[in-house]
């Protein structure tokens, strides 16, 4: 049967889902609209790991090679606190441009006979004709926006102030680096994503970041300021941030977004438009990248487009759970970084290691130390911890909205 399929934005999900639809049927009339010009992406690099590449193979093989040729690979991490440094081992992990990245699945789409529309704004009054409209236009979706009262939508904002940056230090792993400022914890996260750039993600507290002033000053002196901070990790590199027209730093507060429901009559929710988990658990993109091949699926499975829509959104929250739990650990992990930061390096760089753990922000962090060192040893001890994590998290909260605690 042949479908019309109308994705508006073109980022990796719109474009994604573009390619698997016309691989399953080339008859399929599929167009991908996308408000800014060809080539005007912005964005550093994005990180993913082999099991997303081993899911790429499976549905495309053509446009895996490309993702795979063109990033980077790390198998280790370096933990910087004040002046001291030390090294993990860790899964493989990948980086690539996400520039990159769109020109691969923009190249893959065309080949399949992908209408692509770029510099084409579609306003919710004005929807393409299509049996399927995807909104994956993002976090600010205008056409989740529209409907923002059936979709449920909620947004939460984190406490920490960041910034996204590149700079043309190549890292050799992925690396953290903490620094102590006189108005507190200062940090940032890099990793490369190709022959001569790397990604630099900078956090800190709200009261650090304007005891710093970087809530004053313009972008080229905030990454001034921020380069002499992370001198020791960029070895004189320069910080590259994105020009913003007023001359204001990019500085964000993430907000992690949930929908009630992901769809409304021939309207479903893609990618960003549909959830967002925490940056520094790096998912952002896979996710994106496996609601495409969850709604491909669905789509190939049921001739009914209410069967196929639900069936998508009920595989993908189920998917989701334990990702957006862990995000959620991770972001208070950092939220409450003083209670770990001042233990030895490499106590502190294993229990960042956890910070996806529900157990960890109710036991002491030495304990829990000993406790996962313990577990790594015992089976038993491991099923315990994985038991008990959840079971006390849960309680805690109980308690919380009852107003015990």
């Amino acid at each position: 049967m042949r479908v019309k399929v109308a994705c508006v934005g073109g980022g990796p999900a719109g474009l994604y889902l573009s390619i698997l639809l016309k691989g399953q049927s080339p008859s399929h009339d599929i167009t991908v609209y996308e408000r800014d010009p060809e080539g005007s992406t912005y964005g550093w690099g994005v990180t993913y790991w082999r099991e997303l590449l081993d899911k790429l193979h499976a549905h495309d093989p053509e446009s895996a090679r490309a993702v795979e040729e063109s990033s980077v690979r790390w198998h280790q991490g370096v933990a910087h606190v004040r002046d001291l440094a030390t090294r993990r081992p860790g899964d493989a992990g990948h980086g690539i441009g996400r520039h990159r990245l769109l020109e691969i699945l923009t190249a893959r789409a065309r080949s399949l006979g992908v209408r692509l529309e770029f510099a084409h704004e579609i306003t919710p009054e004005r929807l393409p004709d299509a049996d399927l409209v995807v909104a994956g236009d993002g976090v600010r979706s205008a056409l989740r926006t529209a409907h923002a009262g059936h979709f449920g939508t909620e947004l939460t904002a984190g406490r920490n102030t960041y910034t996204w940056l590149g700079t043309t230090k190549v890292f050799d792993s992925f690396t953290f680096a903490f620094v102590e400022s006189a108005h507190g914890w200062i940090w940032c996260y890099g990793y490369p994503f190709g022959p001569g750039h790397s990604t630099c993600v900078i956090e800190c507290a709200p009261e650090t970041w304007t005891g710093l002033g970087l809530d004053r000053v313009s972008e080229s002196e905030g990454a001034a300021l921020l380069e002499k901070l992370f001198a020791h990790v960029l070895d004189g590199h320069p910080l590259i941030g994105r020009a913003s027209g007023d001359g204001g730093a990019q500085w964000l507060t993430f907000r992690t977004l949930t929908n009630r429901t992901w769809h409304r009559g021939n309207l479903v929710l893609l990618g960003d438009a549909a959830h967002t988990t925490h940056y520094s658990i790096g998912a952002g993109t896979t996710l994106a990248l496996e609601d495409s091949m969850a709604l491909a699926a669905a789509l190939r499975e049921h001739t009914g487009l209410p069967q196929a829509l639900a069936r998508y959104e009920r595989e993908r929250r189920a998917a989701l759970l334990s990702v957006q739990s862990a995000a959620r650990y991770s972001a208070q992990w950092y939220e409450n970084l003083t209670r770990y930061i001042d233990l030895p390096p490499e106590r502190m760089f294993a229990l960042l290691g956890q910070r996806h753990s529900p157990l960890l922000p109710y036991v002491p962090p030495q304990l829990y130390y000993r406790i996962d060192r313990a577990a790594a040893q015992s089976q038993a001890l491991r099923r315990l911890k994985r038991w008990l994590g959840p079971k006390v998290a849960r309680s805690v909260h109980a308690r919380v909205l009852s107003g015990r605690e």
